[in-house]
């Protein structure tokens, strides 16, 4: 197979992790939204909360748990070797989730961590019988959201949503071509995400 494509397919993996998308949520909604007329020291607070929440303090945990078993990067391919680290990602999002509760968020910003949280359970439970497109659901979790933001808040986000199924199309692409998935683990996760991302927000927890 073309190297280039390998290397792009490992790129893409790399930067659409789904462990990055609940703090391009609260960026996006604090750049895009009347959210920005915040005090930019309260934003700066909730960013900082979600960023070692959802992203530094897990993956440091996930790192000492490898370096504490003797496992390397690609013994987390191993569906078996995955339930862990899903685990550790479930209890921070928890945990973050309880803390911005404190900041008497409106539910539609919490909800971008409820969506995140229940694609977390969801691909937990799924991967005890049958291994499933984590990237994809995170990107479909994106989409879900996009489109309940565009009922809560009547309006069009079509172009955004193109952008964002590209996206989504690009990380499938990229895990078969580096044989992590298949089509259906990529649709089923793509379409899991869809689910819970929109329920997520839509929905007042």
């Amino acid at each position: 197979m073309n190297k280039a494509l390998l290397l792009g397919a490992r790129v893409l993996s790399s930067i659409f992790r789904p462990q990055y998308y609940p703090l391009v949520g609260f960026l996006s909604l604090f750049l895009f939204t009347y959210l920005s007329l915040l005090p930019l020291p309260f934003k700066s607070l909730i960013l900082l909360v979600v960023l070692l929440g959802t992203l530094l303090l897990p993956q440091l945990t996930i790192r000492f748990w490898r370096q504490m078993n003797g496992l390397k990067l690609h013994h987390l391919r191993l569906r078996e070797k995955r339930f862990f680290p899903y685990i550790i990602f479930i209890l921070y999002y928890a945990f973050t989730l309880h803390l911005l509760s404190r900041f008497r968020l409106p539910y539609y910003m919490g909800g971008i961590l409820v969506g995140a949280l229940m694609i977390q359970v969801s691909c937990f439970f799924i991967n005890i019988w049958w291994k499933i497109s984590a990237h994809n659901a995170g990107a479909g979790g994106v989409i879900g959201a996009l489109v309940a933001y565009g009922f809560l808040f009547s309006f069009n986000p079509v172009w955004w949503l193109c952008l964002c199924i590209l996206v989504a199309g690009l990380v499938g692409s990229s895990r078969m071509l580096l044989r992590q998935h298949t089509l259906w683990q990529v649709l089923a996760g793509t379409f899991l995400g869809i689910i819970c991302g929109f329920l997520g927000i839509i929905l007042k927890f």
